[in-house]
């Protein structure tokens, strides 16, 4: 049994935890507040440069383009977007547990943040580059990546390109998520390269001919590369408005079981203190009865 001293020594450590857990806590939720801002914002620039590249892309039956050409896949790459560091409750497990899903001998991985390249490392698949990004992730951080990624297609290196990150859904949902990036499939439902007028009427919203300058091959060459960049920028601020978000709510639930742990502790000292008080009072009644 526990004696008073070492109830006092671990209630003064639990509480040692809580201040730090509850000034993680604090510092999480500022960040979160600027990371799901950044993510919200960035989402109808994507859906409206979706519907720009829709239309461009459904009436180039001819496009030709290194990040269009489909070939029969027998290596593929996958970028995996983790965090930095810990404390974020089931974020990366869930991260890599589906990483884990992937062939071994027949994928590559790109990696950005740390936890994914040790995951990468610690299961000894294969990693051909890894990359970081800040706090607040900066549009060039994306560009390397997708620059990296597109050269390796280009080359032939790899016939297929997916991006797996945590989708940030709500402050207490973020899910795993895997989105295709090369080759340039589906844009808003138009197969780049194949012609298809049947949503042309609802994403035209009623204009009758778009005029392009130089050409539409030339502004859809320029807008592919574009796009690409900019999806993978959009997902580095998903996968950091989801890490903020699942450690706030990790370090908060942490805070909270310190919180009840104290209790718990203090009315177990209070029992054990109760306890030795009466055993002491017995035995000054029983020595004064004896003498």
């Amino acid at each position: 049994m526990p004696s008073t001293r070492d109830i006092r020594r671990r209630i003064k450590s639990v509480k040692n935890t809580a201040q730090i857990t509850k000034a993680m806590q604090m510092v999480a939720a500022s960040k979160m507040r600027r990371a799901q801002v950044a993510a919200l914002a960035g989402r109808p620039y994507a859906t409206l440069l979706n519907k720009v590249l829709a239309p461009l892309a459904g009436t180039l039956g001819n496009f030709h383009h290194p990040l269009v050409e489909s070939r029969e896949v027998r290596k593929s790459c996958v970028i995996l977007v983790g965090t930095d560091k810990g404390l974020c409750g089931g974020l990366n497990s869930n991260l890599m547990r589906e990483a884990a899903k992937y062939d071994r001998e027949t994928t590559i991985f790109i990696t950005a943040g740390r936890k994914a390249a040790q995951f990468v490392a610690r299961t000894k698949r294969q990693l051909v580059a890894e990359f970081n990004y800040k706090d607040t992730p900066a549009f060039s951080e994306a560009r390397a990546i997708s620059k990296f990624a597109c050269d390796l297609y280009a080359k032939k290196e790899i016939d297929h390109v997916e991006i797996l990150y945590t989708q940030f859904v709500s402050t207490l949902v973020q899910k795993p998520e895997v989105k295709d990036l090369l080759p340039v499939g589906e844009v808003e439902g138009i197969k780049v390269g194949v012609g298809s007028q049947s949503v042309y009427p609802k994403m035209l919203q009623g204009a009758a001919e778009f005029l392009y300058e130089p050409s539409q091959e030339q502004v859809l060459g320029a807008l592919l590369p574009h796009s690409l960049n900019f999806q993978i920028y959009q997902i580095l601020l998903e996968a950091k408005a989801s890490e903020q978000s699942a450690r706030m709510v990790a370090m908060k639930s942490a805070t909270d079981n310190a919180q009840q742990l104290i209790k718990d502790l203090t009315l177990e000292y209070n029992k054990l203190r109760q306890a030795n008080i009466t055993k002491e009072l017995l035995e000054i009644t029983s020595a004064a009865m004896a003498g």
